[in-house]
This record gives structure tokens, C-alpha cells and sequence, in this order.
């Protein structure tokens, strides 16, 4: 549930995700932009706001949900690289809050270790470049941050 008065978590609960109906669902037509009725067939594929998704996977078992692009076999590659240099904001600019929300609803399990990693990982990065980095160089450094990794830079004890 999301913290009612918190934008970054209304916006988070906004992000899109893809789902796969398991039922067909009547006067819900206007969810799936390719339907020519009101209603969305079982099997069809639609992108709806993660607070949707969670809602018809926990209360009615009527989607089944896919785990988001930012979670993708080429992203976890390119994080394994060079974390630091992936531009996370623009894949999810709330990537690990989602991610935490996505694990236990996604059969893929390997998100958690994932999530674990991409974040001590650029955590070393961001920790260091917050140091000794020269007002030069962060502004190539700093839009590549998620929301969760902007907060914490702006909290720092510096």
C-alpha cells in the first residue's frame, strides 16, 4: 500500500507494467487500446499502472503479471559490466522500490539477487563519486541516479 501523502511512491505506483489477462473482463475495454469492444480477452497483453496490476493480481487472480524491461537478461548484463555507467533513470526512475514491489508477484525469483547486486554495486560508485568528485564532473554523473539513489545523495553528510 502506498504511503498516501508520498509523491515518489504515488509515482511509483504509477509506472506502467506489462500483464497477461486470465480471464476474459467485461466493460473493461478502454484498458486495452487495441480492443474493438468494451471487453479484454484472456490472453491479451496490457500495459496498465502498477497500482492496477497489483490490485487484479491480488484481489481477483484476473492478470498475471510480467516483470518490467528494467529487469531484463540485457540490463542485469549491462549492470554486471559497469554498473555506474547504466542509466537506471530512464529505464525506471523508481527501479529498486519497484523492484521490491515486483518480486514477490513475478515467478522470476532471480530479481531479488538482482536488485541486491545492481544496488551495492553503484552504491560503491555513487558513494565514492559523492566524495571526491569535482562540481565538473556530477552533472554527467547525476542524472543517471534513480529517485531512491537522488535521495540519498541529497541526504548525505557531506
Amino acid at each position: 500500500m502506498p504511503n498516501y501523502y508520498d509523491i515518489d511512491d504515488i509515482l511509483m505506483e504509477d509506472e506502467p507494467i506489462s500483464v497477461v489477462f486470465q480471464v476474459t473482463a467485461n466493460g473493461v475495454g478502454l484498458l486495452d487500446p487495441g480492443a474493438e469492444s468494451n471487453c479484454v480477452e484472456k490472453g491479451a497483453k496490457v500495459d496498465l499502472p502498477f497500482w492496477l496490476a497489483h490490485g487484479l493480481l491480488t484481489l481477483e487472480q484476473a492478470v498475471s503479471i510480467n516483470p518490467p524491461p528494467c529487469f531484463t537478461q540485457r540490463t542485469r548484463k549491462e549492470i554486471q559490466a559497469d554498473a555506474a555507467c547504466v542509466d537506471l533513470r530512464v529505464l525506471c526512475p523508481y527501479f529498486y522500490e519497484l523492484g521490491c514491489k515486483i518480486v514477490p508477484l513475478v515467478s522470476d525469483k532471480s530479481i531479488g539477487l538482482f536488485l541486491r547486486y545492481a544496488f551495492t554495486s553503484r552504491y560503491k560508485e555513487v558513494l565514492s563519486k559523492s566524495h571526491s568528485s569535482s562540481m565538473m564532473t556530477m552533472p554527467k554523473f547525476v542524472p543517471r541516479l534513480t529517485k531512491e539513489e537522488s535521495r540519498g545523495m541529497q541526504t548525505s553528510p557531506l
